[in-house]
Parts: C-alpha cells; structure tokens; sequence
C-alpha cells in the first residue's frame, strides 16, 4: 500500500514561505565591514560580537513543546483554553486580542455532517483530512462574527489588528477547535497534543535570510494506534480554508535539514 500524501488545503505549496530580508542588525554588519571609520570599526567589532554569541549556540535548529497537555501552551501566551464549545478566540498577534466565542449545537452538526461526508473510509488518514476541513469551517464561523479576514502569511504591519493573526494565535484557536472537535467525538482516531514551534535562527542568519527559519508554532494532533504526530497549521492560509497537516518531522524546517 501507498503511503497517503500530506493533507493540505489542495493547493499547499511544499516550500515554506521566505522572505529575503535580514535584520538591521545584521544588514548593518554588513555594511559596516566596507568602511573603515573608527567609530563604525568599533560598531562592527560590536555586532561581530552579537553574531559570534548567535552562532555559538550551534546551527542545530531548536523544536519545543509538542506534549501530551495543551493547557502548558494556554498558560504560556496568558490564553484560556476552551470550556466545552465555548473558545476563546485570539488574534491581533500573539494573543494581544481574545473574544470568546461558543459554537452552538447546530454549528456542531454542520460541522460533524461536514466531517462525514469528506471520510471515504474508516482510517486515521481520512479522519485527519475531515479534520482539515472542518476547522476551515470553524474559522469561517468565527471569522464571520468576530471579524477575522486573516491573510496568510505574516503581515509585517498587523501587529494590534484584530483582524489579522500570526503563528501563535493561528496555534492557539486551532488547539481549540481540535479539543472542541475531540470533545464531541468528532474525533476519535487521534488526541490533541500541546503545540509545538520550531526555529533555526543561527542558521537562518548564516544563510542571510533569518526569517525563513523564524520561531513558528502550530497545533498538534498525535494518531493512536501510531504514536505518529502531525502538525495542523493554518497559518500558511488566509482564513477560512483548510489547514495543512503533516508530519511533524517535515514541517516547516524539516528535522533531516538540523
């Protein structure tokens, strides 16, 4: 038998986004180093300082949380985790912003009867595909009544604007609306795992682009009867279409590229 592709939103593209930019920190490191002034000598003595600390901590990529209590990651980001099918929505950029929001039983209906019909069979791959589509169906409802238009991607002047979310907001509500999901028996195959982010910055800085390898969270279902663990991150999307789900190990800096 085949190994089942990655559940994406259809259209998820591999590549995780880039963005070739570096911080003014180091841009000015580069700069500096073509001219010889002996105050900006002393500046770049100063930043080749800041570099050599960066690069001491190793280029082996750094991955946290990912354990069995998602309440760890509520705590962390001062956010409530979801009491029944009542959430508390975040957004405006690392939880700044929390709305609560209860899905009601009919919403809960919709959702189970979305699930159902995008299952082909009984498997842990097909309940993880009706999974993508059903919190793409919860950010609708929820963007619809609170105001989410989230882009996807990170939004450089979003920050404080309740429409918009980053990674850890995207983290936080998708964690909610899995245990919401588990809650109803909606899911049955796997359980909701803590988030997890990954980072490789050191890296990121020696190949003179250190957003592409930037702290990144995502929420976290673990399959049963595998142990097998797979992030669900809605982040890579605008608001309101399916997530992607896939392997931890492959996600976002792929554990083989450490």
């Amino acid at each position: 038998m085949q190994t089942p592709p990655p559940i994406t939103s259809e259209k998820w593209r591999a590549e995780r986004p880039t963005v070739a930019v570096a911080p003014l920190a180091w841009r000015g490191f580069l700069l500096s180093s073509h001219r010889g002034s002996a105050r900006q000598s002393g500046e770049l003595a100063l930043q080749a300082r800041v570099l050599i600390v960066l690069l001491a901590a190793g280029l082996y990529g750094c991955v946290s949380g990912g354990g069995d209590d998602p309440r760890i990651h509520y705590s962390q980001f001062g956010a409530e985790p979801p009491q029944g099918n009542r959430v508390t929505v975040c957004h405006a950029y690392t939880c700044k912003v929390q709305t609560p929001y209860t899905f009601s039983r009919a919403q809960i209906a919709q959702i189970a009867a979305i699930m159902s019909k995008v299952k082909r069979s009984d498997t842990p791959f097909e309940e993880r595909r009706a999974v993508a589509y059903a919190i793409a169906k919860m950010e609708t409802d929820v963007g619809n009544k609170i105001g989410i238009k989230d882009k996807a991607g990170m939004q450089f002047t979003a920050s404080g604007d309740p429409s918009q979310m980053d990674c850890v907001d995207e983290a936080t509500n998708t964690t909610s609306y899995l245990l919401v999901l588990q809650a109803n028996g909606l899911i049955k195959q796997h359980s909701v795992e803590g988030t997890m982010s990954k980072e490789n910055l050191a890296k990121g800085i020696v190949k003179l682009n250190p957003v592409q390898y930037w702290p990144h969270w995502t929420a976290v279902l673990k399959e049963n009867k595998s142990g097998q663990k797979y992030a669900v991150d809605s982040w890579l999307f605008d608001n309101g279409e399916n997530p992607a789900v896939v392997k931890v190990e492959d996600w976002y800096i792929k554990d083989s590229e450490n």
